[in-house]
């Protein structure tokens, strides 16, 4: 690709590189309080026999925006899990081959899909104002909302993980520190 096309687009995949950076470190606070909820909520049931529904609740929503939100920020850290058998054995030129195949081929569908369903089933939650069945329960739909909402943060770091490499191939990007 020519420099004038490439530069403003590893301008743009750097930027979504920011913005799931500081998404993950904000997310990864979501841990903690999770922590403190299911502490607090098995000090109460146990010391006072209360319990309830909310707290058990809350504690899958927050693991849900982790894991969902976060999805972008793993992709970044090259974090995801994979089969390193092969591409472990190549060179960084052919490994980023294997990852702009991947993106192109598997990742981008795949959240495109995801999203394609994700955002009706969010909508329609959300116009219902779903709530759990469960007495105590919470509101269903910002729950639903982490789906469309991670997969879009991998869509975009999907895209800027294939502008990269696609940089790196044309001598334009540096290559990606292994951390």
């Amino acid at each position: 690709m020519p420099i004038t096309i490439m530069k403003p687009l590893l301008s743009l995949a750097h930027l979504i590189d920011r913005l799931n950076q500081r998404i993950g470190r904000a997310v990864s606070w979501l841990i903690l309080a999770t922590v403190l909820i299911s502490a607090g909520n098995a000090i109460m049931r146990k010391a006072f026999q209360l319990s309830s529904n909310a707290f058990l609740e809350i504690q899958w929503t927050l693991f849900a925006a982790v894991f969902l939100l976060a999805a972008g920020y793993t992709l970044l850290k090259n974090e995801h899990v994979r089969i390193d058998i092969v591409s472990s054995r190549l060179g960084p030129r052919a490994q980023a081959w294997i990852d702009l195949i991947g993106g192109l081929l598997f990742l981008l569908p795949l959240c495109a899909l995801v999203l394609y369903h994700a955002w009706p089933f969010f909508l329609t939650s959300f116009a219902a104002q779903e709530w759990s069945n469960n007495p105590g329960g919470l509101m269903l739909w910002p729950a639903k909302l982490m789906i469309p909402a991670g997969f879009t943060l991998l869509l975009l770091q999907g895209l800027a993980e294939i502008i990269k490499r696609i940089g790196y191939l044309a001598g334009q990007e540096p290559p990606e520190q292994k951390l």
